[in-house]
């Protein structure tokens, strides 16, 4: 259950914009007939009314009340929203400081020799902004719910990488890099396993996941095991661990199981899946009588919120003598803040815990998302001097059941 003043608050800004962009919908409507104005503000206030319910439902019922896929889905929309009538308030705040500079402006200056001053047309609102307004936030508001169909629609990416310093047995290793499953936020079994063979279609050499496996709880693992337990290659499948598989964002004891017990539950998840968990540590992969170091630590954030688990200290002693390096870190902001500065000799760190935020512009050439004012490094391949570091846009979703611009990412990484 959420705290009731939070809700509260919520729920006043959702009433004020609602108010404001109620405004821009009558301007919009003015010359209609009162029939059709009558039908559209009933509408309008409607769908208002049932976001408000929603979200109270949401936040004061327990989670056995609705199934889990409604609850996900009536999230989604009422932050979606809100988020478009945020959007479209922008262009009415806009319109509003150009009709308070014209009030001030007729204030001052006498615009006739009657002394009126009122300015009632200079000053009224804009037709053009609200309809610019109005057609932004509805923009956004579908092109939220069309990206509901696009979480399982995975994007295969092929990096090819040059290293100076790889030895010879490497050239041509393929490495699967997948990140941020949160297996409790799947809905489609049937989709998730067609992204599993996607992987094994690839015949990789080693498969590295870097962290997020669950949201919160090792059990939204339960009906996934048989699906990711197919992840098999040839030099095996590592892993790390990511901020949400601390159980952070959850009240315990939940079901009478501590976030400690929880904890050690995940990386037996880890253990049955068949794949190696890296605490902190490091192994020696050998592929044609030559060997390189591969590093793997829990969560270490440079951002405050995220919690700082990983031990670099533990991890990267005895691998400084192997001539190359790769460092499977769930959290970008790792590599300007420790790993560039303290390890110049990792030579490639592997990431993901940006999702791209699940909503941007990802074509070649180009690409953007919200996510890139927080995160300097948030997607794709990034490299200095000789170090590289690749972000990985996520398998899974959380959150807004959906992507738009950036899809789901299965990375395929060749060593030439």
């Amino acid at each position: 259950m959420r705290s009731p003043f939070g809700a509260l608050i919520f729920i006043a800004i959702m009433l004020l914009l609602d108010t404001y962009v109620f405004q821009a919908l009558k301007t919009v409507t003015q010359s209609a007939s009162p029939r059709t104005k009558t039908i559209v503000y009933a509408i309008y206030w409607t769908i208002s009314a049932v976001a408000i319910i929603a979200f109270l439902l949401f936040s004061f019922s327990s989670q056995q009340f609705l199934p889990r896929v409604v609850r996900t889905y009536m999230f989604a929309t009422v932050l979606g929203l809100f988020l478009a009538k945020f959007a479209a308030v922008l262009f009415f705040f806009t319109d509003d400081i150009r009709r308070g500079i014209q009030w001030i402006a007729a204030k001052i200056f006498q615009r006739n020799s009657t002394g009126d001053t009122s300015g009632s047309d200079a000053i009224s609102r804009s037709v053009f902004l609200s309809w610019m307004g109005l057609g932004v936030g509805s923009t956004l508001f579908g092109s939220l719910v069309y990206g509901f169909g696009n979480k399982y629609k995975y994007d295969v990416k092929r990096v090819q990488m040059a290293f100076d310093n790889l030895p010879a047995g490497f050239k041509g290793m393929k490495i699967l890099h997948i990140s941020d499953i949160h297996s409790g936020s799947f809905t489609d079994k049937q989709a998730v396993l067609h992204g599993v063979n996607e992987i094994l279609k690839e015949k990789a050499d080693v498969i590295l996941f870097t962290g997020d496996l669950v949201n919160d709880r090792a059990t939204e693992m339960d009906d996934y095991m048989d699906v990711f337990s197919q992840l098999k290659a040839p030099m095996g499948v590592y892993s790390t661990l990511g901020n949400h598989d601390y159980g952070d964002y959850v009240s315990w004891p939940d079901n009478g199981v501590t976030k400690e017990q929880n904890l050690e539950n995940l990386k037996g998840v880890h253990a049955k899946l068949g794949w190696k968990l890296l605490m902190n540590e490091h192994v020696v992969l050998e592929r044609n009588d030559h060997q390189i170091a591969l590093i793997g630590i829990e969560n270490w954030s440079n951002k405050a919120r995220f919690p700082k688990h990983g031990r670099m200290d533990l991890a990267y002693p005895g691998a400084e003598k192997y001539p190359f390096k790769i460092l499977m870190s769930h959290d970008p902001s790792h590599w300007d803040a420790q790993v560039k500065p303290h390890y110049p000799a990792i030579d490639l760190m592997l990431s993901g815990h940006t999702h791209g935020m699940q909503f941007g512009v990802d074509i070649p050439g180009f690409k953007w998302s919200p996510v890139q004012y927080m995160y300097k490094e948030w997607a794709g391949l990034y490299e200095e001097t000789k170090q590289k570091l690749y972000v990985n846009r996520g398998f899974g979703f959380i959150g807004y059941p959906g992507r738009v611009g950036i899809l789901p990412e299965i990375t395929v990484i060749e060593l030439v």
